[in-house]
Parts: structure tokens; C-alpha cells; sequence
């Protein structure tokens, strides 16, 4: 009875929800809107009075404490709509209180209910891989519905228009077909925000997490399946990562915006209120390396180009963001115990024990080669930029500061602080290498990722030195490892070479063949870096790149994984091994 009550309880807030949008679609029909509103109204009641007993019912069959909180909270929500219509429905001045608090009290609803019922997806036994593309696919289709809303946009948008922005969000790719400034609303704006914050983090991280932290508990395979979204070895250490996962990202995103915020001055941006939706807006789209920005000429803009505090801020989340979870996680049990350690040694004066391998293999191989690739980044930058944009910086500061950030970007972050029509040819073909390999795994970025970069360098160390086996700091790399690596670079640049062959036939009358194929790595990677030719491009050529940005963000290996249907070796036989030729 219980659970009847709770699914009729979802299914009503889904109603009201979609009340809620078919409302924002008819704002030019009041009479329509009016009479949506009194079923909305009716639809609260009911929900009330479906909330009132399930409270009741949760409470006689002991249920967990959790899922009562989530049921008194839910009710409490409900009881201050109420409240708002009453008020409302005696003075007119409270229409928009009643409003705000309806319409955020069911979207609370929808989505406690869509979090508790993500945990029963493992019945659905789906692969983990297809579920993760299809969560995402399902997020762009519902931020397509909702930035063609006339709320939404200043003049209205195109389906594939919308489709493009909010495919390029979800994919934090930042590759835009209209000015995301002066193009949307601060609603659409809003939007867009959430679909890059969904969709860097992943959307079945946040509905995974408050689905297990509200049903109070879950069982065996729902970790299993969760567990392949946050890439963690210990089955226990799931919903826990992902309690990590989710307060640190907020964290970062919030420290992030108060920098931003304390940078801004009145004369750039306008009232505090503007700037504060600038700083939340860029902290979250520099941290999940989007690359969105509402200036329309992003860091580029007349009074943002010289800006090189801001510039620092956001490379330094987006160098956060795409450094991996697990390996910021793995630094913090570092430092955790080397104060441990310093305080044990220095200030009790006792012995400690020795704790071997704390720093990872896996840590040890991304700072490495992060270190080298952005060392080296920027110091062939410093030469090739040298005539060319870094001549506009007069100050040794600022020179160094542009051609870090500009070693930064290219590597998924997608913020443009430079004239992209300046840069020389040395540097563009840099910016195709440093998108290629984008950040590392586990994070936000985008790319083949800095480990596959280094297992393709390592073995082939092992070839030049005729060592059998690929060995680095004291460790083997597994086969398994090997493997993966080349099929990711192999799977990346069949697409990237599909999609600029499609396009190359489809905008060849409009567009170089450089600028397509830097489209397409820029696409593929979800770096957002453009030759300023995405805006023009055919209703073909979007859709093109929507596909390379989607299978991008997924990678095309986790989604022909969920395509294809797995058939495990376990043969107890071994076929005899044979050498082909080679180079």
C-alpha cells in the first residue's frame, strides 16, 4: 500500500511538473495560463493530501529514518505551498510568492522521487555502460525542451539550436551556435548552468547518491552498478565517494566564485546581483571544463583580456576539475597523513609507522605527465607566440600569464583569453595534439586522457629498450591497460576522422578543411575551442558535431561497450602464438 501511495505521489508531481513547463511554453496565452494554474493548485492539494498519508503510513511500518525525513520534508514543502496559494488567493500581491514556492516545491518532489527510484535501475539490467550514455542522452533531450521555452531565450531559438547548446553543455564541450550572453535569459542561462553542472559530474551521480541518502540504505547491486560510474576499487567506498565527489566539486565551485566575485568590479559586469551569477556561472563551467561564458567574446572581451587575476582563478579550476577524483583524493589521504605524521614526530615525540605506496602508481603517472605536458606546452608557446599574441601584453607578468593560460585551455578546458585568428600555425597544431590528449581520467575533461598518452609511451620505451613487459616506478603495467589505451586512441581517431570527413562534405563550400577537422578534435575532446566557424555551420553540420560531442563525452569505447554484447573468454585452451610483420 505504501509503495502504491509513493509511486501515485511521483506520478502527480510529474504531472504538476509538466504543468509547469506547458506553462512557461504559453506565456502568450494568459487565459490558458490562468486556467493551468488552477489545475496546478488542485494538483498541490492532492499532493498534499497524498503526503499527509504517507507520512502516516511511513511512520506505522517503521520505516528508516531517512525515508521518514524525506516524507516530513516533502510535507513541510508541501504545507508552505499551501500556505502560498492561501496568501495569494487573499491579496493578488502574493501571485508570484505563490508562484516561486509552488514551482520549486514540485520540482523538489520530482526529483526525490526520480533519486529514490535511480536505485532500482539494476533491474533493468542494463549495461552500466548504456546506462551512463543513455542518463546522458536523456539530460540533452530534456535541456533541448527547455531552452526552446520562450522563457528561455530574448528572440526565440531554432530545435537545433537548442539541441547543439544543450548538447554542448551536458558534453561540457562549450562550442556555441549563438551568443550565450545575449542570446538567453538569465532562466535560459540558468539552464545551461545546470546542464553543465549535471552533466560534469555526471547526472547519475547526483540521483544515485540522494536516491541512496534518502531510501536510507541499498543493496548489493546497486553498488555494483554504481560502482562503475565512480570508478572506485573498494565496493564499500561507493555512496561514500560519491558523498566526496559531489561536496567537494560544490566546494571547489563555491570558493571559486567568491574569488571571481571579489575580482569583479561594477564598471565590467553591473549590479552585484549580475556579478554574482557571472561568478557561480564561471566557477561551475571552469571547474567542469565547459568553457561556457555569457561574454561574448568569452576572456577575450574588451575588459576581461588584461584580466589576469581572473584568468589564474579559472585556470586553476578548471586544472582542478581535470586532474580526476581519484587522484585529489588520493593527494588529501596524503596530506592527511603527512601532518598525521608531522604532528606524531614533532609534537608527541613518538614513533610512527611506515606506510608504503600512500601516493598511487596511478597519481604518480598523471602528475607526471600533466607536469610535462603543461611545462612543455608552455614553453613552445613562449616561442611560437612571441610575435604574435603575446606581442599585446607589454609586462613579463602578463606575457607569462597569457601563455599559461593558453597552455591550459587547449587541454578541455575551452576558455578563450587570446585572438584565436592570430595564433600561428605552430600553435594550432600544438592545440590539435593538446586536445587530442585533454585531461585525465576520472575528471571532468574531455580527451583520450593523460594515462592513455603515457601507457603509448611507455610501451613504447619498452620496444626501444626489447623489454617484454612495460615497467615504470617499480610497477608493471597491466595488459589489460595496454589494450584499452590503444583502442581508446585507435576508436578516437576513426571518429575524428568520420566526422570531419562529414563535414568536410557537408560545409565544403563554406569552410577550410583546418577549420572543420579543428571543430571536430575540439568537438570530440569537449575542449570548445573554435576557428569561429561553429555559428556558421549547416543544420547537417550540427547534428554531426552533436554526435561527435555526445559519443566524445562518453567516450566511444563505454559506448560501443554498452553496444556490443560482452562474450568473456574462459577457454581452457590456448592457441599457439604467432609474430605478424610490422613497420
Amino acid at each position: 500500500m505504501s509503495q502504491k501511495i509513493s509511486d501515485l505521489f511521483w506520478g502527480l508531481s510529474l504531472v504538476a511538473l509538466g504543468l509547469i513547463v506547458l506553462e512557461w511554453g504559453l506565456t502568450r496565452f494568459p487565459r490558458l495560463e490562468v486556467e493551468l494554474r488552477s489545475v496546478h493548485r488542485l494538483l498541490i492539494l492532492g499532493l498534499w493530501g497524498l503526503g499527509s498519508i504517507q507520512v502516516y503510513l511511513q511512520r506505522e511500518a517503521h520505516t528508516s529514518r531517512r525515508q521518514q525525513l524525506a516524507g516530513w520534508l516533502e510535507w513541510g514543502a508541501l504545507c508552505l505551498a499551501a500556505i502560498s496559494m492561501g496568501l495569494s488567493a487573499l491579496h493578488g500581491r502574493f501571485a508570484q510568492v505563490e508562484v516561486l514556492f509552488s514551482n520549486t516545491v514540485v520540482l523538489l518532489l520530482a526529483g526525490l522521487g526520480a533519486s529514490r527510484r535511480s536505485l532500482r535501475l539494476y533491474r533493468l539490467r542494463l549495461n552500466p555502460a548504456l546506462l551512463f550514455a543513455l542518463s546522458f542522452l536523456l539530460l540533452i533531450l530534456a535541456g533541448t525542451g527547455l531552452l526552446r521555452l520562450p522563457p528561455a531565450t530574448t528572440a526565440g531559438i531554432s530545435w537545433s539550436d537548442a539541441f547543439f547548446t544543450a548538447t554542448s553543455a551536458v558534453s561540457v564541450t562549450g562550442l556555441a551556435v549563438v551568443d550565450t550572453g545575449t542570446a538567453f535569459t538569465r532562466f535560459g542561462q540558468t539552464v545551461i548552468l545546470l546542464l553543465i553542472q549535471f552533466g560534469g559530474l555526471g547526472v547519475m551521480t547526483f540521483v544515485s547518491y540522494f536516491g541512496y541518502f534518502f531510501q536510507g540504505g541499498s543493496d548489493l547491486a546497486n553498488q555494483l552498478l554504481i560502482k562503475d560510474f565512480v570508478q572506485t576499487r573498494r565496493l564499500g567506498d561507493v555512496f561514500r565517494m560519491l558523498f566526496r565527489i559531489i561536496v567537494f566539486s560544490l566546494g571547489v565551485e563555491a570558493a571559486g566564485a567568491v574569488l571571481i566575485f571579489l575580482q569583479l568590479s561594477p564598471e565590467q559586469i553591473g549590479p552585484w546581483g549580475d556579478r554574482l551569477f557571472f561568478s557561480v556561472f564561471h566557477a561551475v563551467s571552469a571547474f567542469c571544463n565547459a568553457g561556457f561564458s555569457t561574454l561574448s567574446g568569452s576572456l577575450y572581451t574588451e575588459g576581461f583580456r588584461f584580466a589576469y587575476g581572473l584568468h589564474m582563478t579559472l585556470a586553476g579550476l578548471f586544472v582542478v576539475g581535470g586532474l580526476g577524483f581519484a587522484i585529489i583524493f588520493n593527494f588529501a589521504q596524503y596530506g592527511r597523513w603527512g601532518l598525521s605524521y608531522l604532528w606524531d614526530r614533532l609534537w608527541q615525540q613518538r614513533r610512527v609507522a611506515f606506510r608504503p605506496w600512500v601516493v598511487q602508481f596511478g597519481t604518480r603517472l598523471v602528475l607526471l605527465t600533466t607536469g610535462l605536458l603543461i611545462l612543455g606546452s608552455t614553453l613552445f608557446l613562449l616561442v611560437s607566440e612571441w610575435n604574435h599574441t603575446l606581442a599585446a601584453h607589454p609586462s613579463w607578468g602578463g606575457k607569462l600569464s597569457s601563455v599559461l593560460f593558453t597552455a591550459l585551455t587547449p587541454r578541455t578546458a575551452g576558455f578563450n583569453a587570446v585572438d584565436m585568428a592570430g595564433l600561428s600555425r605552430a600553435t594550432l597544431m600544438l592545440y590539435f595534439f593538446l586536445m587530442w590528449v585533454g585531461a585525465s581520467p576520472g575528471s571532468t575533461g574531455g580527451g583520450i586522457k593523460t594515462t592513455t598518452l603515457a601507457v603509448a609511451l611507455l610501451n613504447a620505451r619498452s620496444i626501444l629498450r626489447g623489454q617484454e613487459r612495460i615497467e615504470w616506478g617499480g610497477r608493471q603495467i597491466s595488459n589489460r591497460s595496454v589494450r584499452r589505451a590503444f583502442a581508446v586512441m585507435l576508436l578516437s581517431l576513426f571518429v575524428i576522422g568520420l566526422g570531419t570527413s562529414v563535414l568536410a562534405v557537408l560545409e565544403a563550400s563554406h569552410h577550410a578543411f583546418i577549420d572543420l577537422l579543428f571543430e571536430t578534435v575540439s568537438a570530440y575532446s569537449t575542449v570548445g575551442l573554435s576557428l569561429g566557424v561553429t555559428g556558421s555551420l549547416t543544420t547537417g553540420g550540427k547534428l554531426m558535431l552533436c554526435l561527435v560531442m555526445f559519443t566524445g563525452r562518453v567516450s566511444a569505447l563505454t559506448l560501443l561497450i554498452g553496444l556490443v554484447r560482452q562474450r568473456p573468454q574462459s577457454h581452457s585452451y590456448r592457441y599457439p602464438q604467432e609474430e605478424i610483420l610490422i613497420n
